[in-house]
Protein backbone atom coordinates (compact mmCIF):
# COMPACT_ATOMS: atom_id res chain seq x y z
CA UNK A 1 0.00 0.00 0.00
CA UNK A 2 1.07 3.81 -0.91
CA UNK A 3 2.01 6.74 1.20
CA UNK A 4 -1.58 8.29 -0.42
CA UNK A 5 -2.98 5.11 0.60
CA UNK A 6 -2.36 4.90 4.04
CA UNK A 7 -2.75 8.26 4.66
CA UNK A 8 -6.39 7.95 3.24
CA UNK A 9 -7.06 5.37 5.21
CA UNK A 10 -6.13 6.68 8.43
CA UNK A 11 -8.15 9.76 7.22
CA UNK A 12 -10.88 7.46 6.78
CA UNK A 13 -10.58 5.72 9.97
CA UNK A 14 -10.40 9.26 11.68
CA UNK A 15 -13.74 9.90 9.80
CA UNK A 16 -15.43 6.68 11.07
CA UNK A 17 -14.63 7.44 14.54
CA UNK A 18 -15.67 10.56 13.99
CA UNK A 19 -19.13 9.64 12.56
CA UNK A 20 -19.31 6.77 15.66
CA UNK A 21 -18.43 9.31 17.99
CA UNK A 22 -21.13 11.89 17.05
CA UNK A 23 -23.74 9.16 16.81
CA UNK A 24 -23.01 8.07 20.52
CA UNK A 25 -22.76 11.62 21.39
CA UNK A 26 -26.11 11.67 19.81
CA UNK A 27 -27.65 8.74 21.48
CA UNK A 28 -26.78 9.83 24.68
CA UNK A 29 -28.61 13.03 23.90
CA UNK A 30 -31.56 11.29 22.81
CA UNK A 31 -31.28 9.15 25.56
CA UNK A 32 -30.84 12.00 28.38
CA UNK A 33 -34.02 14.27 26.84
CA UNK A 34 -35.87 10.71 26.68
CA UNK A 35 -35.19 10.54 30.69
CA UNK A 36 -36.05 14.30 30.92
CA UNK A 37 -39.52 14.00 29.08
CA UNK A 38 -40.36 9.97 31.15
CA UNK A 39 -39.58 12.18 34.25
CA UNK A 40 -41.82 15.00 33.25
CA UNK A 41 -44.34 12.28 32.57
CA UNK A 42 -43.72 10.26 35.78
CA UNK A 43 -44.32 13.76 37.45
CA UNK A 44 -47.23 14.81 35.83
CA UNK A 45 -48.50 11.81 36.61
CA UNK A 46 -47.74 11.99 40.32
CA UNK A 47 -49.15 15.12 40.27
CA UNK A 48 -52.50 14.54 38.51
CA UNK A 49 -53.02 11.39 41.33
CA UNK A 50 -52.23 14.26 43.96
CA UNK A 51 -54.62 16.75 42.60
CA UNK A 52 -57.12 13.51 42.12
CA UNK A 53 -56.88 12.36 45.36
CA UNK A 54 -57.16 15.97 46.82
CA UNK A 55 -60.38 16.64 44.90
CA UNK A 56 -62.03 13.03 45.53
CA UNK A 57 -61.16 13.50 49.02
CA UNK A 58 -63.27 17.12 48.95
CA UNK A 59 -65.84 15.49 47.23
CA UNK A 60 -66.26 12.90 49.80
CA UNK A 61 -65.90 15.79 53.10
CA UNK A 62 -68.45 17.54 51.09
CA UNK A 63 -71.09 14.58 50.86
CA UNK A 64 -70.38 13.88 54.22
CA UNK A 65 -71.38 17.02 55.14
CA UNK A 66 -74.21 17.02 53.38
CA UNK A 67 -75.44 13.74 54.79
CA UNK A 68 -74.88 15.58 58.40
CA UNK A 69 -77.03 18.31 57.45
CA UNK A 70 -79.80 16.20 55.30
CA UNK A 71 -79.93 13.66 58.61
CA UNK A 72 -80.58 16.95 60.66
CA UNK A 73 -83.08 19.04 58.27
CA UNK A 74 -85.47 15.47 57.71
CA UNK A 75 -85.64 15.40 61.50
CA UNK A 76 -86.79 19.39 61.81
CA UNK A 77 -88.87 19.55 59.13
CA UNK A 78 -90.66 16.54 60.31
CA UNK A 79 -91.76 18.55 63.64
CA UNK A 80 -91.33 22.28 62.99
CA UNK A 81 -91.85 21.90 58.86
CA UNK A 82 -89.57 22.72 55.90
CA UNK A 83 -90.29 26.65 56.57
CA UNK A 84 -88.40 26.31 59.69
CA UNK A 85 -85.39 25.47 57.83
CA UNK A 86 -82.38 27.67 57.15
CA UNK A 87 -79.13 27.52 56.12
CA UNK A 88 -78.12 29.57 58.90
CA UNK A 89 -79.03 27.85 61.53
CA UNK A 90 -78.03 24.43 60.37
CA UNK A 91 -74.43 25.62 60.28
CA UNK A 92 -75.11 27.15 63.81
CA UNK A 93 -76.67 23.61 65.13
CA UNK A 94 -73.88 21.44 63.20
CA UNK A 95 -71.00 23.67 64.07
CA UNK A 96 -70.08 24.44 59.92
CA UNK A 97 -69.72 27.66 58.36
CA UNK A 98 -72.54 28.98 56.97
CA UNK A 99 -70.77 29.34 53.49
CA UNK A 100 -70.03 25.85 53.41
CA UNK A 101 -73.84 24.81 53.97
CA UNK A 102 -74.44 27.77 51.39
CA UNK A 103 -72.10 26.25 48.70
CA UNK A 104 -73.72 22.65 49.14
CA UNK A 105 -77.07 23.78 48.39
CA UNK A 106 -77.21 27.42 47.25
CA UNK A 107 -80.68 28.09 48.38
CA UNK A 108 -83.01 27.92 51.44
CA UNK A 109 -85.57 26.35 48.78
CA UNK A 110 -82.95 23.63 47.20
CA UNK A 111 -82.46 22.73 50.65
CA UNK A 112 -85.75 22.34 51.14
CA UNK A 113 -86.25 20.24 47.90
CA UNK A 114 -83.21 18.24 49.41
CA UNK A 115 -84.49 17.21 52.40
CA UNK A 116 -87.57 15.93 50.56
CA UNK A 117 -85.29 13.39 48.43
CA UNK A 118 -83.30 12.57 51.62
CA UNK A 119 -86.44 11.59 53.47
CA UNK A 120 -87.83 9.70 50.05
CA UNK A 121 -84.74 7.61 50.57
CA UNK A 122 -85.19 7.09 53.81
CA UNK A 123 -89.20 6.37 53.76
CA UNK A 124 -88.10 4.09 50.77
CA UNK A 125 -85.73 2.09 53.35
CA UNK A 126 -88.16 1.78 55.95
CA UNK A 127 -91.72 0.82 54.50
CA UNK A 128 -91.13 -0.08 50.97
CA UNK A 129 -87.68 -1.85 50.80
CA UNK A 130 -88.97 -4.78 54.07
CA UNK A 131 -91.78 -5.54 51.44
CA UNK A 132 -89.85 -5.76 48.08
CA UNK A 133 -89.33 -9.16 47.84
CA UNK A 134 -92.95 -10.67 48.80
CA UNK A 135 -95.04 -12.46 46.70
CA UNK A 136 -98.13 -10.12 45.11
CA UNK A 137 -101.13 -11.19 47.35
CA UNK A 138 -102.83 -9.27 49.96
CA UNK A 139 -100.45 -10.71 52.70
CA UNK A 140 -98.20 -8.08 51.30
CA UNK A 141 -100.89 -5.24 51.17
CA UNK A 142 -101.39 -5.97 54.62
CA UNK A 143 -97.67 -6.17 55.46
CA UNK A 144 -96.94 -2.90 54.00
CA UNK A 145 -99.38 -1.26 56.14
CA UNK A 146 -98.06 -3.10 59.07
CA UNK A 147 -94.52 -1.30 57.99
CA UNK A 148 -95.79 1.68 57.31
CA UNK A 149 -97.39 1.98 61.04
CA UNK A 150 -94.10 0.86 62.44
CA UNK A 151 -91.93 3.80 60.59
CA UNK A 152 -94.63 6.14 62.24
CA UNK A 153 -94.66 4.42 65.63
CA UNK A 154 -90.80 3.78 66.26
CA UNK A 155 -90.50 7.76 65.28
CA UNK A 156 -88.29 7.30 62.01
CA UNK A 157 -88.33 11.12 62.03
CA UNK A 158 -89.54 12.61 65.45
CA UNK A 159 -92.54 14.03 64.02
CA UNK A 160 -93.68 10.89 63.13
CA UNK A 161 -94.56 10.70 59.42
CA UNK A 162 -92.37 12.99 57.13
CA UNK A 163 -94.86 13.28 54.55
CA UNK A 164 -97.40 13.74 55.84
CA UNK A 165 -96.15 16.67 58.08
CA UNK A 166 -95.03 19.16 55.27
CA UNK A 167 -98.28 18.07 53.20
CA UNK A 168 -100.25 19.85 55.67
CA UNK A 169 -97.61 22.83 55.53
CA UNK A 170 -97.64 23.35 51.59
CA UNK A 171 -100.84 22.04 50.40
CA UNK A 172 -102.17 25.31 49.71
CA UNK A 173 -99.41 26.54 48.38
CA UNK A 174 -97.30 27.05 44.57
CA UNK A 175 -93.67 26.26 43.65
CA UNK A 176 -90.92 23.70 43.50
CA UNK A 177 -91.75 22.77 46.84
CA UNK A 178 -95.12 22.09 46.90
CA UNK A 179 -94.74 20.05 43.73
CA UNK A 180 -92.12 17.87 45.39
CA UNK A 181 -94.35 17.29 48.12
CA UNK A 182 -97.10 16.59 45.76
CA UNK A 183 -95.04 14.02 43.64
CA UNK A 184 -94.15 12.02 46.97
CA UNK A 185 -97.68 11.75 47.80
CA UNK A 186 -98.57 10.32 43.82
CA UNK A 187 -95.82 8.17 44.41
CA UNK A 188 -96.84 6.13 47.20
CA UNK A 189 -100.62 6.21 46.66
CA UNK A 190 -99.75 4.65 43.20
CA UNK A 191 -97.26 1.62 44.57
CA UNK A 192 -100.34 1.01 47.27
CA UNK A 193 -102.90 0.99 44.70
CA UNK A 194 -100.52 -1.34 42.18
CA UNK A 195 -99.98 -3.99 45.07
CA UNK A 196 -103.57 -4.18 45.71
CA UNK A 197 -104.53 -4.29 41.99
CA UNK A 198 -101.59 -7.04 42.01
CA UNK A 199 -103.76 -9.02 44.57
CA UNK A 200 -106.88 -8.37 42.99
CA UNK A 201 -105.07 -10.04 39.63
CA UNK A 202 -103.72 -13.10 42.09
CA UNK A 203 -107.27 -13.82 43.39
CA UNK A 204 -106.35 -12.93 46.69
CA UNK A 205 -109.36 -10.14 46.56
CA UNK A 206 -112.92 -9.95 44.83
CA UNK A 207 -113.19 -8.85 41.30
CA UNK A 208 -115.47 -6.07 42.22
CA UNK A 209 -112.73 -4.81 44.34
CA UNK A 210 -111.60 -0.85 43.81
CA UNK A 211 -108.00 -0.59 43.93
CA UNK A 212 -108.25 2.99 44.27
CA UNK A 213 -111.08 3.32 46.80
CA UNK A 214 -109.16 0.35 48.78
CA UNK A 215 -105.82 2.05 49.09
CA UNK A 216 -107.77 5.66 49.50
CA UNK A 217 -109.41 4.18 52.83
CA UNK A 218 -105.98 2.61 53.98
CA UNK A 219 -104.02 5.12 53.52
CA UNK A 220 -106.45 6.99 55.71
CA UNK A 221 -106.21 4.95 58.57
CA UNK A 222 -102.45 4.92 58.24
CA UNK A 223 -102.29 8.86 58.63
CA UNK A 224 -105.15 9.04 61.14
CA UNK A 225 -103.35 6.50 63.49
CA UNK A 226 -100.04 8.92 62.80
CA UNK A 227 -101.63 12.34 63.86
CA UNK A 228 -103.56 11.02 66.36
CA UNK A 229 -100.75 9.60 67.85
CA UNK A 230 -98.48 12.31 67.83
CA UNK A 231 -101.51 15.05 69.00
CA UNK A 232 -101.92 13.11 72.25
CA UNK A 233 -99.12 11.28 72.67
CA UNK A 234 -100.80 7.78 72.58
CA UNK A 235 -99.90 4.41 70.79
CA UNK A 236 -103.80 3.10 71.26
CA UNK A 237 -104.36 5.03 67.41
CA UNK A 238 -101.94 2.62 65.94
CA UNK A 239 -103.88 -0.49 67.40
CA UNK A 240 -107.21 1.00 66.09
CA UNK A 241 -105.51 1.60 62.53
CA UNK A 242 -103.99 -2.12 62.57
CA UNK A 243 -107.67 -3.52 63.99
CA UNK A 244 -109.38 -1.41 61.12
CA UNK A 245 -106.91 -2.06 58.20
CA UNK A 246 -107.11 -6.32 58.86
CA UNK A 247 -110.98 -5.77 59.29
CA UNK A 248 -111.30 -4.09 55.94
CA UNK A 249 -108.73 -6.67 53.81
CA UNK A 250 -110.30 -9.48 54.90
CA UNK A 251 -113.98 -8.25 54.22
CA UNK A 252 -112.21 -7.73 50.46
CA UNK A 253 -110.80 -10.58 50.23
CA UNK A 254 -111.51 -13.83 48.99
CA UNK A 255 -110.55 -16.14 51.79
CA UNK A 256 -110.57 -13.87 55.01
CA UNK A 257 -107.57 -16.66 56.70
CA UNK A 258 -105.50 -14.94 53.49
CA UNK A 259 -104.86 -11.48 55.72
CA UNK A 260 -102.29 -11.99 58.56
CA UNK A 261 -102.57 -10.41 61.89
CA UNK A 262 -100.29 -7.05 62.00
CA UNK A 263 -98.08 -5.53 64.78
Amino acid sequence: MGCAQVSQAHRDGRSEAATGNGRAEAATRDGQAQTARDGQTQAATRDGQTEAATRDGRVERGNRTRRLVLRRTVDIASVEGLEALSVGRIATELGLSKSGVFALFGSKEELQLATIRAAGRIYSDEVLAPVAELPAGVGKVARLCEGWLRYSQDRVFPGGCFFYAVMAEFDARQGPVHDAVVESLTVWMAYVEERVAEARTAGELTPGTDPAQLTFELVALLETANAHSLLNGDPTPYDRARTGIVARLRSAATDPELVPQIA
